[in-house]
């Protein structure tokens, strides 16, 4: 297995596509919702405040040349799920 310095754009993307739901340590079930950074980061965050509770999660850019070269976080927004399904919003 290649390390994770070595993954490709392509690899890195399939990996954060699998990445789609998580539960915390309270048993709340959480909805990936965005995945990036930067402007766009910062609009799609306010949007998702307005659906509910959100968590921001930086993780490695690790793979992704243009936050890499830019020194640019990368981050996931995850939503609270309470029981009505994201496309209900």
């Amino acid at each position: 297995m290649k390390a994770d310095h070595d993954k490709t754009i392509r690899e890195r993307l399939t990996e954060e596509d699998r990445v789609v739901e998580r539960v915390d340590e309270q048993g709340n079930r959480w909805k990936k919702v965005y995945v990036g950074g930067g402007e766009h980061f910062r609009n799609w965050l306010e949007q998702f405040k307005e659906l509910g509770e959100v968590q921001v999660e930086e993780i490695d850019s690790k793979g992704f040349r243009c936050f890499e070269e830019a020194g640019e976080p990368l981050y996931r927004v995850w939503l609270k799920m309470d029981g009505r399904r994201l496309d209900d919003h």
